[in-house]
């Protein structure tokens, strides 16, 4: 069995780190002023993924911080998954092409199916499915739109299909340091039967230490965010204890 991994996630507006809150684009506190930097302070204290997610880009409908993800995944010895702002098999080959090691898409598994079986079909684990729900339906475009689509139904479809990971995010927990929603996420991986990875509220080393009890049923990880950026815990200290979980 693969490790539980701990992703620590550096969301991108105007070229700087980021939070928002429930992903409310006026409720955004700035950390930094270069992902780059912030990326290399992760991998310094043993990140082996990065998550980066282009805020702009989930916006605007198209690559906005695309420079400052290349640039990670170019000069640091960490694997980079991006989301936000990609919808065309272009975007997908520009980051995989370019040392990106997994495109999440996000909003076009509801906006644009056929594409997103058609990229999983061409690029397999190299595409993770970023599920984000909101009352257990699945939400788009950067969290505005909320569709009359369940979030188990779209994993479940997609998993046919040929996806291997999915990112699941509960919006009501998402920047809220109020704890993930646990059941949703097992929830999500049996009816998928895939890897899932925790995304939302992670507030705690117990948190983490809890979710990571139920890798065997395919929670394969967690992203970490606002927890890591108001010093809730180090990461490094956090790699220890899902490790000896």
């Amino acid at each position: 069995m693969s490790e539980f991994i701990i992703y620590p996630a550096i969301d991108m507006r105007g070229g700087k780190c980021v939070r928002l809150i429930q992903g409310d684009y006026a409720k955004e506190t700035v950390y930094g002023d270069s992902p780059y930097e912030m990326a290399k302070v992760f991998a310094d204290k043993g990140a082996k993924w990065i998550h980066m997610v282009d805020l702009d880009g989930a916006k605007a409908g198209k690559r906005v911080n695309d420079n400052h993800v290349l640039e990670v995944a170019e000069k640091l010895n960490v694997n980079v998954q991006i989301g936000g702002g990609i919808r065309t098999e272009e975007d997908v080959e520009y980051y995989l092409s370019n040392g990106v090691s997994r495109v999440i898409l996000g909003s076009s598994a509801i906006s644009n199916p056929d594409f997103v079986k058609k990229m999983l079909a061409k690029y397999g684990s190299k595409i993770a499915i970023g599920i984000d729900a909101k009352d257990g339906y699945v939400s788009t475009e950067g969290w505005i739109e909320t569709s009359t689509v369940k979030a188990a139904d779209l994993g479940v479809e997609l998993a046919a299909a040929g996806a291997e990971v999915f990112i699941f995010t509960d919006i009501a927990t998402d920047g809220m340091l109020s704890g993930p929603n646990i059941e949703a996420v097992r929830e999500m991986a049996k009816a998928t039967g895939k890897d899932v990875i925790a995304s939302g509220g992670v507030s705690s080393l117990n948190d983490l230490v809890e979710l990571a009890a139920f890798q065997k049923e395919g929670v394969a990880g967690a992203i970490v965010g606002k927890a890591l950026y108001t010093n809730q815990f180090d990461f490094a200290q956090a790699l220890v204890e899902v490790a000896r979980a």
